[in-house]
């Protein structure tokens, strides 16, 4: 009785779960016999490119730091060296090293330095809040390296 039930169940499984077959394609192949012809290339298998804009690289090179400017100063009557530094944010030494080229009085390191002796009509260079220091000083030149802009003894 059990191997009644047994080939049943098998009989009744086989004919529920019926898949269906799979389908089968034919394809023509060419014939031996034909040859491709000489203006027949086979086409090159693109590449793939980024879609969009090309990336810009995000480095951008340091900029060097520019130097301070020079900018002119014309003495004025009841200028002392010490009275424009302070007006500017520097020191009167500064303004003496600065100009000690084409004002021989006012270098430090000269025997003849007179910081007082100043003249109205004097043109100085100088560097607003910026203070030279004596210990790492640059070689005396008689010219800026930029251009002065003027400033008006007004402002004073």
């Amino acid at each position: 009785m059990r191997l009644r039930i047994l080939i049943m169940a098998l009989l009744l499984t086989a004919c529920t779960s019926a898949s269906p077959s799979p389908s089968v394609e034919v394809t023509q192949s060419p014939s031996p016999t034909e040859e491709p012809s000489p203006t027949q290339r086979p086409s090159p298998t693109p590449i793939p490119t980024p879609q969009g804009p090309t990336p810009i690289p995000s480095y951008v090179r340091p900029t060097p730091t520019p130097q301070p400017s020079f900018f002119v100063y014309t003495v004025a009557s009841g200028d002392s060296l010490d009275k424009i530094a302070k007006h500017f944010g520097t020191t009167g030494k500064s303004i003496a090293y600065w100009n000690r080229t084409t004002y021989p009085s006012l270098d430090p390191e000269s025997s003849k330095y007179k910081p007082n002796d100043i003249k109205v009509g004097w043109t100085l260079l100088l560097i607003p809040n910026k203070e030279t220091d004596p210990e790492n000083l640059p070689p005396p030149s008689g010219q800026p390296s930029e251009e002065p802009t003027a400033v008006p003894s007004a402002l004073f």
